[in-house]
């Protein structure tokens, strides 16, 4: 499943990802957006994977925000806009 999301005054967000027994995996994180530290991009893939596939918005936000460091740099991106993605990829939404 392929989901996008162009965040207002932002960059896009791609969220490509499979369903499997109600779960979210094999999940990747893409986009024109940067993040620093490099790792925050596999931290999210990482607390997204595994999440169940019907999960409200806001709790797949949460989810995110908890794996971010205080100390990271988000430009561009946010757990709302990933979030998001995520949404559109779960209900078929492909457009930026």
């Amino acid at each position: 499943m392929h989901g996008e999301y162009k965040m207002p005054g932002g960059k896009l967000v791609v969220i490509d990802l499979e369903v499997e027994a109600g779960r979210l995996t094999n999940v990747q994180l893409s986009g024109d957006f940067f993040l620093e530290p490099d790792s925050v991009l596999h931290a999210i893939d990482g607390a997204l994977d595994g999440l169940e596939a019907d999960l409200p918005q806001a709790a797949t936000t949460r989810a995110i925000e908890a794996v971010i460091p205080d100390t990271a740099m988000l430009y561009g991106i946010s757990p709302e806009a990933v979030s998001t993605a995520v949404q559109r990829a779960l209900h078929g939404e492909h457009k930026a």
